[in-house]
């Protein structure tokens, strides 16, 4: 990141985030769970045989309280935190050194260019390790709006991975692998370039300090900004993974059907939701991995002085 040098503490760091920033805000990535189906036009049939309608953000917070109780935002904690642990580790905190890794020795500066190949790099690194983590978080929470009294597919995360791969076998936790590193490429380049480049911006026109409401606004501009460019596939990732076998081809597939059905603006769809989510994650995770970043410094460097 821009105003640190990349050390061995941009990887703990950012393995100690997802711990910190997931519970807080695992009840927006629920509510898109929830939230976007509906808005998509999916499982409306079990909804109506459950007599649950969920209309926009604050009425689906409201009825899932209703309905499941308090801790129903929680739903899928253990799940969030198993993708999270395993996607932020690989695409934060490897993002400073490979960076490093693609700029020319002697440049002192990364180009725009350097930096959307590192994060693209990142990107694709974690989802390629840590796929049947999302698979499993997108079906055990798509599961949540069948409603409590519902049979419920899987009792738990770990029934999660072992219902997949019993009924679609290993190849099944990495459905939708494609669409899946296209989308977190993407991602990753809006989050870490953008946040990035804002903070760089912020610092050399010295609108603000490197403190925390430098990290906050740059934060808040990247979640924007991926939620803007990674809608379409997000939309497409979630309709393919969620889809019976035999329904959709291919993630081609998919989008030819979505764009043919329903029109461009369904790639929109439910974007209130996914910039809640979006947005609400970056902030904390930014802010969050630059506190620690900066403390785990401090801590190596007491350790390395002589006194």
């Amino acid at each position: 990141m821009v105003g640190l040098k990349p050390t061995e503490g941009s990887l703990l760091a950012s393995s100690r985030v997802p711990a910190h920033t997931t519970p807080s805000c695992l009840p927006t990535q629920l509510l898109r769970a929830v939230v976007v189906p509906q808005i998509q036009g999916e499982n409306r049939p079990a909804q109506a045989a459950l007599g649950v309608q969920y209309r926009g953000v604050l009425g689906t917070i409201l009825t899932m309280v209703r309905t499941e109780g308090l801790r129903s935002p929680y739903n899928g904690l253990v799940a969030g935190l198993q993708r999270q642990m395993s996607f932020a580790s690989i695409r934060i905190g490897l993002y400073d050194s490979v960076k490093q890794f693609y700029t020319p020795k002697g440049v002192e500066h990364s180009s725009v260019t350097t930096r959307i190949l590192a994060g693209c790099t990142t990107g694709a690194m974690a989802v390629t390790c840590a796929q049947p983590t999302d698979v499993v978080k997108i079906r055990f929470q798509a599961s949540v709006h069948l409603g409590p009294r519902s049979d419920r597919k899987y009792g738990g995360t770990m029934d999660a991975y072992r219902t997949i791969a019993r009924e679609e076998g290993l190849r099944g936790l990495w459905k939708g692998t494609f669409p899946n590193i296209t989308r977190n490429a993407i991602v990753n380049c809006a989050e870490m370039v953008t946040y990035d480049i804002i903070k760089e911006k912020l610092l050399d026109y010295r609108l603000f300090t490197d403190n925390f409401p430098c990290h906050f606004v740059s934060a808040f501009g990247a979640g924007f900004c991926a939620t803007l460019v990674a809608s379409p596939v997000d939309v497409v990732k979630t309709r393919y993974m969620n889809s019976p076998p035999g329904q959709y081809l291919s993630p081609l597939d998919c989008m030819l059907k979505l764009v043919a059905q329903e029109g461009p603006t369904a790639f929109y769809k439910g974007f209130t939701p996914s910039f809640l989510r979006l947005g609400s994650w970056n902030v904390m995770m930014f802010v969050t991995y630059e506190q620690l970043k900066r403390a785990l410094m401090k801590v190596q460097i007491l350790r390395e002085s002589p006194f």
